[in-house]
Order: structure tokens, then C-alpha cells, then sequence
């Protein structure tokens, strides 16, 4: 059964639901979630993507993102995704919400009403070897330097949630 994404208006407020893959190759506004895994040092978890995902594969994004189902809140969806992907749970509190869009490669465009949350583990994952082929920890200095020096390298959608979560930082500071 093919995966469906709630979509949404620009207020986040639901209008139905589409096919993931179609809502992708559209263009369409949908609900997502994304996750950013902090360890006890400020380190950011990051995950590279599986070579043979549907776009992006091979590059190196947040800790994990994803959709909620029908039904399911984007923080549920968020632990729901952290087992799936990366094999553990922690806890996790939503700090913004926006709207972004990204064209991909292979066609696909990510138009999305995201739900950011941050999470705090300092554990190793379980990787999902069909969702990630590779993990590590990147303080935030180096990280923001790297994607600024090799953008190539980062998923589209991660290095726009990444200026939003750097000014969340520093409001909170």
C-alpha cells in the first residue's frame, strides 16, 4: 500500500491526504517533521542517507525526518521515525514550525510545512541499513563551517532547516 502524506494549508490546517511519491514529484504544501539529536557535548547526530532512497541518497542530513500519518501528531511520528531509522527513542520537544520548499534530484520537489523538534542522547543508534548507511556526531561550529564550504555533501531540505535552527540558537542564547 503506497504511503500517503497529510496535505496542508499554509496554516497547517488539513486538506487531505496524497500519495507521498505524487505529492512529491507535485509539488504540493504537506505536514513533515524533522529531528535534531543533541548529545550532552551540543554535538548534532547526523545520519547519510541510504544510497537507494527514492532522492538524496548518499548525502548527510538531520538525525531523521519524515511524515506523520493520518491520524498521528508530528511528535509521535517523530519517535515513530527515531526507532525506524536510527533504532532508539528519546525525548523530544518541538521548537518551530515553518514552511519550505527544496527541488531535489530525480524530479522531486519537498514543499513542506515542518515541525522541528530537538532531541538530547547520548547513545550510539541502530541503524535501519534500508533508511541510513552512515552516522556521526558533529559539533556545531564545524558542522555550519562544512556545509557553508561543501554544501554538495547535504541533503537541500537540511541545509535550510539548518540556518532556521541556527537562529533558533541564537534567540535562545
Amino acid at each position: 500500500m503506497a504511503e500517503k502524506v497529510i496535505l496542508v494549508d499554509a496554516q497547517d490546517n488539513e486538506l487531505g491526504l496524497m500519495e507521498k511519491m505524487e505529492a512529491h514529484r507535485r509539488g504540493d504544501l504537506h505536514r513533515a517533521f524533522s529531528v535534531f539529536v543533541l548529545n550532552s557535548k551540543g554535538e548534532l547526530m547526523l545520519q547519510q542517507r541510504a544510497a537507494e532512497k527514492y532522492h538524496s541518497g548518499t548525502l548527510w542530513t538531520n538525525t531523521c525526518c519524515s511524515h506523520p500519518r493520518q491520524g498521528e501528531s508530528a511528535e509521535e511520528a517523530a519517535h515513530r521515525r527515531l526507532e525506524e531509522e536510527m533504532g532508539f527513542d528519546c525525548p523530544v520537544e518541538k521548537v518551530l514550525e515553518f514552511t519550505y520548499r527544496a527541488e531535489l534530484d530525480k524530479g522531486m520537489i519537498e514543499h513542506e510545512y515542518d515541525h522541528l523538534f530537538i532531541g538530547r542522547y547520548d547513545g550510539e543508534p541502530q541503524l535501519n541499513p534500508e533508511e541510513v548507511m552512515d552516522w556521526k556526531w558533529m559539533d556545531i561550529d564545524s558542522l555550519a563551517k562544512d556545509i557553508e564550504t561543501n554544501p554538495h555533501r547535504y541533503t537541500a531540505w537540511f541545509k535550510i532547516i539548518w540556518k532556521q535552527f541556527e537562529a533558533y540558537v541564537k534567540q535562545q542564547a
